[in-house]
Order: C-alpha cells, then structure tokens, then sequence
C-alpha cells in the first residue's frame, strides 16, 4: 500500500484553505493580542491557514497585484479569535449538542476551547472533524484526567466511561502510590490528549510525582486549584501549569484540613471577600512568579445551573460570585496571568456563548481593564492550552485566527455581541451564516 498526503474524493466543506490560496483583509483596526496599543488601518495578508503580514504595504501591494481576494473590513475591528479555555463538550457524550455549541462558538469569534476531561472517544473525534473541516468548529485542545480511586463513584466519571470501568481508561485514571506513572502518562498521551488534568482526591505527593513525569514526556499539567486533600498551594508548589477555578483557591485558607473532594471545609469568607487575605496574595505572587496560569471561570456562580431554584441554592452562589469577584481580581492585581473559561454553556436558543458572559463578568464585576480581558481570552488563552506558539495573537507566522466585529470590544466589552465575522486557519465563518442556520432550525422544530 502507497501512502501519500493527498485526501481523497472532495474537500471537507469546513476545511482550511491551501497555501497559495492569498486573501487581504484591509482598513481594519487591529488589537493584535500581544499587548500594544490597537492600530487603524491596518492590512492583513492571509496565506492559506496562515498570516503572511501585518501592516506590511509593500507585501500588500504585491499580493493584490498577484491577484489575491480582497475584503474590506473599512470601519471594522479584529481581534485574535477568542478562546474559551473551560468546556466540557462531552458528559455526557451528545454529538449533536456538542456540534451546535461549537457551530454557535466558532461563529462567535471562538477560535479554540480547552476541553477540560470528556469521553474522549467523541472529543477526539470532534477534533479531528473541527481540524479538517468537516464540521463549523473552533479547534479543540482537551485533557486526560488523573484522579484518586475514591473518586470514581462519581457518576461524570460513569457518563464518559460506558462500556467501560471508570478510572482503568486511558482518558480517565484512578492513580495511587502504587501507579506506574510513566505508562499512565503513556497511554494518556496515546488519546492525543494536550495535557494531563489532576482533579481531585490525591494528595500532595502524588500531584507532584505526575506532574514531574508528565513534564518528563513533554506534557502540560491543567490541574483543579485545590486537589483535596493536596491543597491549593501544594498544587502550585508541584509545578503545574494551569489551575482552574478560583473559588477553590479559597482552600488555601480553609479553617479545618483539606480531605476529599467531595466533603469540602468551611473557608474563611470575611477575610477572603477583602480582596487582601494575606495567605492568598503569598499564594497568587508563587502563581506570578512561576508563571502558572489562572482559568478562573469566575462567572460561572451566575449560570442557571448554579444558581438553581432554592434559596438556599441561590444563597450558596451568591456567596461563591462575590468570593470569584474578590479573589480574581486579588489575582489580576498581584500579576497572575489570567485565562477565560466558562465551565458551562448559554441555553441552545441563546444567540451568543457563555463566553461572552464570562468576559463581561471579569470586566464590570471582577474590575479587570477590557484590554487585559481581551488579552486574556487571546494569547493568555492560547498559551493556557499549549498552544501559544500557534495561535492567541495576529502576527506573521501565526494561524490566521481572527474575530471581527462592527463597533470596538475595547470601548464596550458588549459589543463582542457586533461579531461580524470569524476567520479559523484562514477559514471564513460570517457570523449571518449562522444566524440563518439557527433560525431555519428553529423554524423546523416549532412546525
């Protein structure tokens, strides 16, 4: 048998375009994600799936006289495409509700999301339709979950096992002393997973002595920020690169010791709600200094689904939104680099993602200047998936990986909801493709 690069029968309706195949994008202003001040006027010069040139007028020149598409973006702004860095796109696994959240994300700006631990027989599936372009989709970094073995009477971890045992699957580990660490990493690395997610019930030694072996192969470690009974400061002190949510980062001054994940201690609310509790400023200038990236998910106390139907349930998160107002911004003013994930989706009929929510939540709550925001959702966002060197801000080299809207994200977060237009490895998504696509389906269903 002969194998050759060439994919057989027709292009995937989706798929990145070829090299050679040269577009202008012209007279935009540009927040390119990688700190600067936004530029007017700006020329982008698109190769394939890839950015040629920024602002570059003789290459601009030149590719129009060689005959490239031009598209004028004249009153328009773009930014990197944005990236979600906490979903969970299959627990349990749908296929076609994943596809219609990641068809609302990518026609929404969404260029990326970190999927956080699924089933991921689908996940990886879903991956490689988003990479090809046989599906609308953002591209999709996901993890592999290490865990205690009194972890998986949870039933999530059932949901994305089935036909399976749940912790003796390569995507979803029960790890003791006993684990021999270098083939769990192994046979997580063989689902083509980004990282490995530590999540709960091991303690300090344990997420140490991961970490250690999954940096030695070359893979990243998202872990939660308290792994009970491993606490939030043992977690950083492991070397972790990602820790996500920021209400668990309360742990580190939790008034009795951390145990399991499931029979959580009382923290210290008073003292945590200042935004100055010196146990946490100690733990966020370690985060700053080994530069471990926060997915705080800090908007996600506000979701219908945690906040429930109870008063008590609605207590409990408002308490747990203004412990996320005062710790992220406590983070943000210490330095610590900030990455914008949701952990949970807007309602299908809903026209933009919770993403959207998640951005609006850091800026008008948690305080956070819009460009550090957009900052966050971009490079921060990229590099909080492995994949900064790829994609997360408009330069030469990089994915052609753009989000466009008609009034300026930084005068009003709000209008992140003017998408325009979404460009993934050179891929056009118009954002009225998809509001035809939503309203013709909605029509379908009420007949």
């Amino acid at each position: 048998m002969t194998l050759t690069n060439e994919s057989p029968g027709a292009a995937a309706p989706f798929a990145p375009p070829a090299a050679g195949d040269v577009v202008v994008y012209r007279g935009l202003t540009l927040f390119d994600g990688t700190g600067g001040d936004p530029r007017p006027d700006v020329s982008l010069v698109v190769d394939g799936p890839l950015i040629r040139s920024v602002a570059d007028e003789t290459d601009t020149a030149a590719a129009l006289a060689a005959g490239a598409e031009l598209v004028d973006l004249t009153g328009h702004f773009v930014t990197p495409g944005l990236i979600d860095a906490h979903q969970h796109l299959a627990t349990p696994p749908d296929r076609p509700a994943a596809e219609a959240v990641l068809r609302r994300l990518v026609h929404s700006g969404v260029t990326a999301v970190r999927d956080m631990a699924d089933d991921l027989r689908q996940i990886g599936d879903l991956a490689r339709a988003a990479l090809v372009g046989e599906i609308a989709a953002p591209d999709l970094h996901y993890a592999a979950l290490m865990a205690g073995p009194t972890f998986f009477d949870d039933p999530r971890t059932h949901q994305v096992s089935q036909g399976a045992v749940p912790g003796q699957v390569p995507w979803m580990q029960a790890v003791t002393a006993d684990t021999d660490l270098p083939l769990a990493v192994a046979l997580a690395r063989g689902t083509y997973a980004s990282a490995v997610k530590v999540y709960a019930d091991l303690d300090a030694h344990l997420v140490a002595a991961i970490t250690a072996e999954a940096h030695r192969q070359g893979v990243p470690v998202w872990a939660h920020a308290a792994v009970f009974p491993a606490t939030p400061g043992e977690v950083v002190a492991a070397g972790v690169d990602t820790v996500s949510h920021v209400t668990l980062l309360a742990h580190e001054a939790a008034l009795e010791p951390l145990t399991s994940y499931k029979d959580k201690p009382p923290v210290d609310h008073a003292s945590l709600v200042t935004g100055r509790d010196p146990r946490l400023a100690a733990l966020f200038a370690r985060m700053r200094d080994q530069g471990v990236v926060l997915d705080a998910t800090a908007s996600m106390w506000e979701s219908e689904e945690l906040t429930g139907d109870t008063p008590e349930s609605a207590e409990r998160a408002r308490r747990n939104s203004e412990l996320a107002v005062a710790l992220t911004a406590q983070a943000h003013r210490a330095g610590v680099e900030l990455a914008t994930g949701t952990d949970y989706e807007t309602a299908p009929g809903e026209p933009f993602p919770a993403l959207y929510e998640e951005l609006a939540f850091l800026v008008k709550r948690c305080g956070i200047p819009v460009r550090d925001v957009l900052r966050s959702a971009t490079l921060v966002g990229a590099r909080s998936a492995g994949a900064g060197h790829l994609t997360g801000s408009v330069e030469p080299g990089k994915q052609a990986d753009l989000a466009v809207f008609a009034q300026d994200p930084l005068a009003d977060i709000g209008h992140l909801r003017t998408i325009t237009l979404t460009v993934k490895r050179g891929r056009r998504f118009p954002r009225d493709a998809y509001t035809a696509t939503a309203t013709a389906t909605r029509s379908r269903e009420t007949r």
